[in-house]
């Protein structure tokens, strides 16, 4: 009688994992999971080591390449979510383990929050609201802008990124993007170097991928270049932007605000972050609705059963290695 094959459900960020147990026991694998909250890297090493899972379906929860190295039956790591920053790839790619994620679960509600966060902005929304709550009605203070006047600065030309370009073009905005693999096809979007669009940005959308060559792609030298009063958006990854950078940025008065669904070191938020009337901050939840969340939990649970069933992968993030097997010495 073959073994059940187990599936390691890391962690999640939504009540309960019912979605995912149904698909994945249905299909005939055994689930452990951990905790809801993503565990230290050291107890979900030491899981993946007791349970030595066929597959590991990851939230938050960091998947090192201990973890990757130590299940000798492991064959698929399954992001359930977009970045891969929590998951050791190279160790998976040559341990000849797939990776792979959901890129298109929630791309309405990525883009809806980033011109959300642009129309805050301009229209001085949060502001106002926090002035109005602390007692204050001072109409005549309000420094509000026209969309419609501005160019915005798409930062990664995806799924996300040209969604949120053709939003931001269809309230009137001059969108420019840049993005070193950008497609041939721009939809008429003007593509650019990055420091010439942050040049010539009024508002710069980040929807980059966080790797070792984006880690703080925004910093003191591209906030510099940034014209008086822009704001900045990041959606994507807390680290493309250095934090330290962004805060001397607003505070000397060269940037007017941020509107930051992601930081480098969640939950913390610095107190200059807070302090700073221009600045905007959501707890990492762009991604969320009803709808997206059903749809990446099923989504990330089907790839697993797929890859599990020797199918082909719908989303493979990696090409792994054919040359090494079984767990590293």
């Amino acid at each position: 009688m073959t073994q059940q094959q187990t599936v390691l459900l890391t962690d999640r960020a939504w009540p309960d994992d019912s979605i995912e147990r149904d698909i994945l026991e249905e299909a005939g694998f055994r689930v452990v999971a951990g905790p809801a909250d993503p565990a230290p890297v050291e107890a979900i090493d030491a899981l993946v080591a007791e349970h030595q899972p066929a597959a590991i379906l990851t939230c938050w929860a960091t998947v090192s390449s201990e973890a990757v190295l130590s299940s000798a039956s492991l064959q698929i790591v399954a992001r359930m979510g977009v970045g891969l920053d929590n998951i050791a790839v190279p160790a998976a790619t040559n341990r000849g383990v797939l990776v792979t994620n959901v890129p298109d679960y929630c791309v309405a509600e990525v883009s809806d929050h980033a011109v959300g966060l642009a129309l805050a902005w301009t229209r001085g929304l949060v502001a106002a609201d926090r002035e109005v709550r602390a007692g204050k009605w001072n109409p005549a203070g309000a420094r509000l802008r026209r969309l419609s006047t501005l160019t915005c600065g798409v930062i990664g030309y995806g799924r996300i990124g040209r969604a949120t370009a053709a939003k931001l073009r269809a309230l009137g905005a001059r969108v420019v993007i840049s993005d070193p693999h950008a497609p041939a096809d721009t939809d008429g979007m003007e593509a650019m170097p990055l420091d010439d669009l942050l040049a010539a940005s009024d508002v710069v959308v980040l929807h980059a991928p966080l790797v070792p060559q984006t880690h703080h792609l925004i910093g003191e030298r591209e906030l510099s270049l940034l014209p008086q009063d822009a704001f900045v958006i990041n959606v994507s990854r807390g680290g493309l932007i250095d934090t330290a950078a962004l805060v001397a940025s607003l505070e000397s008065g060269h940037i007017s605000g941020a509107g930051l669904d992601v930081l480098e070191e969640e939950p913390t938020v610095p107190q200059e972050l807070l302090a700073h009337p221009g600045v905007i901050v959501t707890p990492h939840i762009a991604f969320a609705s009803d709808a997206s969340v059903i749809d990446l939990r099923r989504s990330a649970a089907e790839e697993v059963v797929r890859v599990l069933r020797g199918e082909p992968a719908h989303y493979p993030c990696n090409t792994p290695s054919p040359l090494t097997t079984g767990v590293s010495s």
